[in-house]
């Protein structure tokens, strides 16, 4: 079968949950798995080989300044030592595509909160980062 250009997820038409609440400032999401691998040395071969012993989990998360969303879940347990956790979940459903694709990121804690980042004639935008230790598909697209 021959890919169709229409076909291609265009983000437009992606959303963001954070714990069961929508971020309708957000405008972008990233999250990636690296693999954490061991070298190994295998007698009889000059090259050498990998194994894997687990990943990490690391995003970025891209908001428009609009509120105080950020500072608010974070602040208290911040001041209080505690590390809050979060679930996000990643939907893109672009309407010419063979269907939508949720992505639920579990146990993400976010690695810093911007207090303060303006500029003048400049739209407000914050780019969150973050790390998560598991992951699932909901819906996968399936052509």
């Amino acid at each position: 079968m021959a890919m169709e250009a229409k076909r291609v997820i265009n983000g437009t038409y992606g959303e963001v949950w954070l714990d069961d609440v929508q971020v309708l400032e957000a405008y972008g999401l990233q999250a990636k798995i690296e693999k954490k691998k061991e070298e190994l040395s295998i007698c009889g071969k000059p090259g050498t080989e990998t194994k894997m012993i687990g990943f990490t989990g690391k995003g970025t998360l891209k908001i428009r300044k609009v509120n105080s969303r950020m500072g608010k879940l974070m602040t208290e347990s911040l001041r209080k030592g505690k590390d809050v956790r979060f679930q996000v979940i990643s939907k893109l459903a672009d309407p010419d595509s063979y269907g939508a694709e949720r992505i639920l990121i579990k146990n993400v804690s976010f690695d810093d909160l911007t207090l303060a980042d303006w500029e003048a004639a400049k739209a407000g935008a914050v780019d969150v980062p973050f790390t998560f230790s598991d992951f699932e598909y909901m819906d996968a697209i399936e052509a």
